[in-house]
């Protein structure tokens, strides 16, 4: 019959998936119990990221060591080291493990741009989000996640594609943002028909393929509702925040609680909503005209109990042939200006974490 000191010492030199780390190392074994009278043999470890694929690869691990050494039966459960303990690992990280973007070690904020439906600009906000980032002078990546329907490289006016050095993929840079896209390796805006398993394939080159160096910040343009692709990048990320879009018409705000609704639901805190489409105001009057209604963000906002971070209203850039990005807001427009305030506020937020 194991005792509790035996079950430390042999699970102790299991490695933090995340962490490559010793169990040991990480303080990861919180808790021992053992029924002598079943010879059952319950443990309680912490680890970097719960809910994963690894998570489950550990659990069968820890299964065949325990009962290999003599148990008849085993439990466990798994919860996530508190983040004073995953900071204090972020300071020891190699170098290689500090460029991991889906390691817990990497530094690197990751912010989710979601939607319940699509038509509700939610990549026009996201391209505009990164560059007013970008102009407030952080180091900004901006994934173009949405694998169906991928419009960044056009919105952003981008002609180039990204160079490939073995098997490393340099991403394009426009404003200042590096930019990878679905749409970059698709000819002639041919359709995507892949499913499920190979469009994570794509997702994890995104992350793990491409040499973003050094960021501050990562966006992804998340495809709308709540579907396999939304999903799986939810349960990819170590951590992520999200920035929720609605336009002000009630069904709108209603289904967005929905993508809202799955950042929670998978852990992912809420930083905000923004309300785009807000009102259309007439160039020759000034006059504002609410052509889909009021009080969408607002409620959207109070429902997620998250701040509305801004309202955007409908309307267009002013396009320059030499420099043609058709969706980018130059930062002297009125509506650029809003983007502007709302990185700021963002930039405020986390700050005050």
């Amino acid at each position: 019959m194991m005792n509790e000191q035996q079950v430390r010492e042999l699970l102790g030199e299991l490695q933090d998936p995340f962490l490559h780390r010793s169990l040991n190392e990480t303080n990861g074994i919180t808790s021992v119990s053992i029924k002598e009278e079943k010879n059952h043999v319950s443990v309680k470890l912490a680890i970097a990221k719960t809910n994963t694929p690894e998570q489950m690869q550990m659990q069968m691990k820890v299964v065949e060591m325990l009962k290999g050494a003599g148990a008849a039966s085993v439990g466990i459960r798994f919860e996530e080291l508190p983040p004073e303990a995953l900071a204090q690992f972020r300071g020891q990280a190699t170098a290689a493990e500090a460029q991991d973007l889906l390691s817990p070690l990497n530094k690197v904020e990751f912010i989710s741009i979601a939607s319940g439906k699509g038509g509700v600009g939610k990549s026009t906000v996201s391209v505009n989000l990164a560059v007013a980032l970008a102009r407030l002078g952080k180091k900004v990546g901006l994934i173009d996640a949405d694998i169906y329907g991928f419009s960044v490289p056009d919105m952003m006016g981008i002609d180039k594609t990204p160079v490939v050095r073995g098997n490393t993929i340099i991403p394009v840079e426009r404003f200042g943002v590096k930019v990878i896209s679905m749409g970059f390796f698709v000819e002639d805006n041919m359709p995507v028909v892949w499913r499920g398993p190979m469009l994570g394939k794509v997702l994890d080159q995104f992350f793990r393929d491409v040499e973003w160096g050094e960021l501050d910040y990562l966006l992804l343009d998340l495809p709308p509702g709540t579907g396999d692709v939304a999903l799986d990048i939810h349960q990819m990320l170590p951590a992520s925040k999200e920035i929720v879009i609605t336009t002000p018409h009630p069904t709108a705000a209603f289904v967005a609680a929905r993508a809202g609704a799955m950042a929670l639901q998978t852990d992912h805190e809420v930083l905000g909503v923004i309300e785009n489409m807000a009102w259309f105001e007439s160039k020759e009057t000034g006059t504002r005209e609410y052509l889909f209604g009021q009080g969408g963000g607002p409620k959207l906002a109070e429902e997620l109990q998250a701040p509305l971070l801004g309202q955007i209203p409908l309307g267009q850039p002013d396009w320059n042939e030499e420099d043609f990005a058709p969706s980018v807001y130059a930062a002297e427009h009125p509506t650029g200006k809003i983007y502007e305030e709302i990185a700021q506020q963002i930039l405020k937020q986390f700050a005050e974490k």
